[in-house]
Parts: structure tokens; sequence; C-alpha cells
């Protein structure tokens, strides 16, 4: 049996924490019996309108000293104005709608503070296990529950927030935290240990992913820091000074900045102690952390509608960790960890080894060929055997092969294939292991590598750009080719005799788990937007010309997607950066394992090949040459504005297969753009580029992001 000093410690313990507080539901009906409003509360409480809001709403919950103030008055209150003894006498609550995607809880009489309670607690399994009470500031709709994913336990409230400068932090799924943090050391020791914020790792060999907190110009302000950062550099480039005051109160809470410093995308960490990581990514908005051109608008949103758009990017693809093509990067190596648990078979311990189908953890140098000309492998080796060209379109066709019906054709359409790049990653075998030097080997074509051969001597028709050069011109001599240029060749019905060649003896569909990820990010975008698969090629059409327009915050995260693709691809090859890099040099980028050219090459390669496919049968089937290519977008000379007038349809109405067709889905096409024929006829004549001004795809995937 307990002792009386037992049992007294006991009711200490209990007297000593901190007061709770009725329900929202409750502290609503209170305040409307005293007849007193929320801006007059505010006042009272020494406090916004807005947070008094949250108190009621269930989004945040106050701290002392206004913690116990709050609860006094509602104290008073509670005994003047009681609730009704029978709970059958008021009306059930009715779940209403908000802006945000939130639901709050309205009626015209209270229940009891019991019942409500047991209506708006929040599901044990999304609770943070051991978390204070008053660090759970919301609740989750038990339909918006059903509708998204399983939440893990240990990240009750999601991968993210944006953190305002009133201290409160808008999450996923229409959360609302208050975050008490002053400054930055605070913001993360409070993101680690009280936020509930992070993301459960890809693949079972992974890692999970450190929580987000994107920080508005007011919360940057609040916390230190200059609400822009100003250089003569561009602002990716740009770091806080190593003695300002932020940095150096990071360094003397025993923080760690990583070797990019603080800029617009800063990670703070500690050593990993165990097997507890403790790292947080910060991204300052106003330093221009999310690029208009993959983000379009969402800087210019408010904090709630921020967190929508970047919850979904995260839920779909992954936690952002700086741009999207870092991001890009970052969900290859997430989907495909370099490492696993091994036993030891003489120790019989579990030890980091090897994943079998991944990079590795160690970076490999590329063959010369592959290598940008900069690189110290070229440089030292003073190699002059030339380098591979394995770029996107970039080819007007000659003004001289255009005949006179193409010419009185009223219409020029653009149709840009969805996603090109991605497409051309499912099932594409990459090189795993180093490269080997062979000469004279015989061609083929399931072995990826790097080969130099001739194919200038190939005649193809001139109104039709060269499948073996990004300009489309004909080769003039020996060049470097990746495996699916040389295997087109030899589609094509030509032999194929490699001089010399870099192949690769380990193999594997790298790319395939990231493949799928992103294409099931962007098809189910689209579908959310309206543009499913199930429409007809007319209503696809429709639903394009309105989709941006429905949910401007879904389309952000579609154009998210798509840089995504292309950034990831493009930081394979990432170059180096800044004035004062010297030839030969290394640079940041080629410590890592994913700095394989050859496997951007054989990606763009593929979907060269793959266009000029399109092409060849488009010009079968119908009898129509392009005007011009960009990337993976194609301009034809049409009848109409549509699509429609000239792509091929059996008589059966359905999309001819082997050419282009419409649809969402990654290489299907869908229109980009239409303008006069005319009008572009007359300016290739004074050596224009009509591609150019079609909306599409970068030439150049890009590599610095």
């Amino acid at each position: 049996m307990a002792s009386e000093e037992e049992l007294f410690a006991s009711v200490d313990a209990l007297l000593e924490e901190e007061p709770q507080l009725p329900p929202p539901v409750e502290r609503a009906r209170l305040r409307e019996a005293a007849g007193i409003t929320q801006a007059r509360l505010a006042v009272a409480l020494k406090t916004s309108t807005q947070t008094v809001k949250n108190y009621e709403n269930g989004r945040s919950e106050p701290k002392s000293p206004r913690l116990e103030a709050y609860q006094r008055l509602l104290k008073g209150w509670a005994a003047k104005y009681p609730a009704h003894a029978s709970p059958a006498a008021a009306p059930a609550p009715v779940v209403v709608p908000q802006p945000e995607g939130r639901k709050t809880f309205t009626g015209s009489a209270a229940p009891e503070p019991a019942e409500v309670a047991s209506q708006v607690q929040v599901p044990a399994a999304m609770e943070a296990p051991g978390r204070p009470a008053h660090s759970v500031t919301s609740r989750r709709p038990a339909a918006k529950k059903a509708a998204g994913p399983a939440v893990d336990p240990r990240f009750p409230h999601g991968p993210l927030a944006v953190l305002d400068g009133d201290g409160c932090a808008y999450g996923a799924g229409g959360i609302v935290l208050d975050c008490p943090a002053t400054n930055v050391p605070e913001l993360v020791e409070w993101t680690l240990k009280e936020s509930g914020l992070g993301a459960a790792k890809l693949n079972r060999y992974g890692k999970d992913s450190d929580p987000l907190i994107v920080l508005t110009a007011a919360a940057a302000v609040k916390l230190g820091l200059p609400e822009r950062l100003e250089g003569h550099e561009q602002r990716r480039s740009l770091r806080l000074p190593e003695d300002h005051p932020v940095v150096k109160q990071v360094a003397r809470a025993k923080w760690q900045l990583t070797q990019r410093g603080f800029g617009p995308w800063a990670r703070i960490y500690r050593k990993v102690q165990g097997r507890e990581r403790q790292c947080v990514q910060l991204a300052i908005l106003s330093w221009d952390a999310l690029d208009e051109r993959s983000w379009p608008g969402v800087s210019e949103m408010e904090p709630a509608d921020i967190a929508r758009v970047l919850g979904v990017y995260a839920q779909r693809v992954i936690t952002p960790r700086g741009s999207t093509a870092v991001s890009g990067l970052e969900l290859m190596t997430a989907m495909r960890p370099p490492t696993k648990a091994v036993r030891d078979e003489q120790t019989g311990n579990w030890v980091s080894g090897y994943n079998a189908g991944s990079l590795g953890t160690e970076p490999m140098d590329p063959a010369p060929p592959e290598a940008t000309p900069e690189h110290p492998v070229v440089v030292n080796a003073g190699w002059k055997g030339g380098f591979l060209n394995e770029e996107a379109y970039q080819w007007v066709r000659d003004v001289d092969t255009l005949s006179d019906e193409e010419c009185t054709l009223p219409f020029a359409v653009g149709l840009d294939l969805n996603t090109a790049f991605l497409a051309a990653a499912a099932r594409l075998v990459v090189g795993l292991s180093a490269p080997d030097h062979f000469h004279t080997p015989k061609f083929n074509p399931k072995i990826p590598g790097s080969w130099l051969a001739d194919l200038s001597h190939i005649e193809l028709d001139p109104r039709l750009p060269s499948p073996f050069t990004p300009d489309g011109t004909r080769p003039t001599g020996p060049a470097w080719y990746q495996t699916h240029t040389l295997a087109y060749a030899q589609e094509l019905g030509h032999d194929v005799h490699p001089i010399e060649a870099y192949l690769r003896r380990e193999t594997g569909a790298y790319l395939d788990p990231w493949h799928d990820r992103l294409k099931n990010a962007y098809v189910d975008t689209l579908a959310d937007l309206g543009v499913t698969k199930d429409l007809t090629d007319a209503e696809f059409l429709a639903a394009m010309e309105q989709h941006k327009e429905k949910d401007p915050a879904l389309a952000a995260v579609l154009t998210a997607v798509k840089a995504t693709v292309k950034g990831g691809v493009g930081k394979l090859r990432e170059r180096p950066q800044g004035k004062h890099y010297k030839e030969g040099e290394t640079w940041p980028a080629l410590s890592r394992p994913t700095w394989r050219p050859d496997i951007r090459a054989a990606v763009i390669s593929k979907a060269r090949v793959n266009m000029h496919r399109k092409l060849s049968n488009m010009a079968k089937m119908t009898g129509l040459y392009p005007l011009a290519v960009l990337s993976d977008c194609v301009v034809y000379p049409s009848p109409g504005k549509s699509p429609l007038d000239f792509l091929p349809y059996a008589a059966s109405g359905k999309p001819q297969p082997g050419a282009f067709r419409l649809g969402p889905t990654p290489g299907l096409a869908k229109p980009e753009g239409v303008q006069s024929m005319l009008w572009a006829v007359d300016l290739m004549e004074q050596g224009y580029n009509p591609a150019r001004h079609i909306k599409g795809g970068d030439a150049v995937l890009d590599e610095g992001q």
C-alpha cells in the first residue's frame, strides 16, 4: 500500500501540471454566452484576434502566462453560464468545410464539455507520444484522415510547416501549430522535440525525411534574419556571412551548418547520436527559396496555401530539400539507398553493406568522352578524343524543304510530350560499375556505355531532324554516341561498326522506382485537376485548357513535379559554379555518387530517339512533317487550331499507335501553343526559331539548380 508521502507527492505533481482548458467548442460557447467578441477578448489577453480564433477552433493553444489568465477567465464564465444539463436538448454539432480544407464544429448550442471532448479528440495513432499537451495545437477531421495516407505516429503533423511572423506554423492538411521560438536555435529545438513534423523513409533501407520549416519574410525577421539576401552573385549562391549574429547563435548552441552555409535552403544539424537523426531543413521564402519557374505563384500565396502546395508535393514526391533539381536528385537516392544492413559472417554483427542496384557510396570517375571539358579526368589526361553530345533537340526545318501545300496551311500547332524525359527513364538500363575501355568492339544494344562510331554515311529524309545530333543536322564524321542512339541507327537498318567504346559490365534499371513515383505524382495531380485517363481526346483538350485555373495550388504542384524530372536529370552532370573555378580542379558535385553524366546521356538519348520514332511514324501515317522541335515540343503545320485536325485516327476513331497521341500519361502529347503558319514561315526565312516561342521544356536540362 502506498505511503502518505507517496500519495501527497502524486497529488502535488498533479497540482503542478499545466492548467487544462475546456475543449475549443466550449471556449467559444462561454465567450458568446458572456457577450464578448473575439476582438475584445484579444485585447484583454494582449494578443491578436486571429490567435483567439485559433484558440476556439483548436488550431493553437495559449502559452504561459496567457494560459493561466485564459483559464481563469473561462472558469469564471463557466460558473456564470453553465452548460445545459441535458445534452439531448442540444442539436448535434455539424462539420462545416472551411477555407484551406479545414473543418470546425458549429451549432446553435453546445453539448456537454465531456461529449464535445470525445468528438474532437485526436486519434491515438496521430498523437505524438511523449509530447506535452500544449505542443499539439490542432486536430485533423476524421474525414480528412480517411481520405489521406496512413499517418506515421512519429510524425503526426506531417512533413513540414510554414512559419509566419505571429508564431503560427501552418502544416499540411490544414493544421496550425503554435511555435514559441524567438530565434533559430529555439526553432530547431522546437521542431525536433515538439512539432511532430517529419516523414517516413521511402525505402526500407533509406532514412526518414528531416522536417522542413518554411519561413515567411515576417518569420525570418522575427528570428533575426535579414528580410532579403542581397549581393552581386545569383540569389541562390548567396549565404549569410560567418560573422552574422544568427550564424554565431547556431554555433553557440552546438548546432552545425552544412558546407552550403546559411542560404535560402539551410540545413542545421548535429552529428547522429545512436539511431536518432537531429537535422532540420529551413527554407526562406523572401530569399527566393521557391524559384518562380518551378513553383509559379507559390511565394505570394498565404502561408496555409503554401503549406498545402508543399505538403502535396512532399506526400507524392519527397519533402523538398532545396530546388526541384536538388529534390529530384535526392529522390533518386531515397528510392535506391546506397547501403543496407548485412550480417558480417565472421562476427555475426549487422554492418552497413552495398545495396544491390544502387550507385553505392563512393563517387565514380566517368570515361573521358562522358566527362565535361573542365573535368580532372579530361584535363589531367590531356584527352583530345571528343565528347558525347547527347542533348535534347533544338532543330528548325530548312525553309527550302517546305512544300507549297504546307505554306498555305493557316496554323502551326505545338505538341508538348508530357514529361518526355520521365518516360525515357522507364525501364532504362544504365551502368552501375566503372567504365572499361574496348577497341573495335562488336556493338551490343543491351550494354550501356559510350561508343565511337561514324554515322555520317546514313541518308535520312531532310524534312526530319537527324536522330543522331541535337541540332538535327547530319553527322560529319566519327563521334561518340550513347547506346540508344547507335541502337536506333541499327533499328533503321544501318550497319554499326564502333571504333572504340567505354562500357560498363554491371547494369541495372536504377531509375525505375524514381520514374514510378514521379509518374504517379504527375498522373495523380493531373487527375485532381480534372485531367484523367478516361477522357476522350476532345475532353482532354478541354480539360487541359482550364486545368491551371481550376486549382492554382495543384497547378503549381504539377509544374514542380515536371521541374523535378528535368532538374534531377540535369543534376546528374552538374558543372562547376562560380567565377573563381579553374579548369582541372574538382568541384563539390564530383563528390556525389550521383554525379553520373552517362546516366543523363542515356535518358536524353532515349528521349530524342523516342521523339524521332514518333516523327517518322507521323510522316508515314499522315504525310505531315514538323516545322521545328525544341526539347520535348514539336511544331506541326495544321489546317486548324486543334491537334485533332491533324493527328492520325483509325476508322474506329481510336488514335493510331506509334504516332503522337493525346493524353495525361508521360510520353503522350498535349497541346502547347497555336500560332499562325504564315507568320512562322516568314520568321523562319529570317533565321528565327519558332520553337522558342512555344511554351514547353527547356532545351538544356538544368544542371545548376
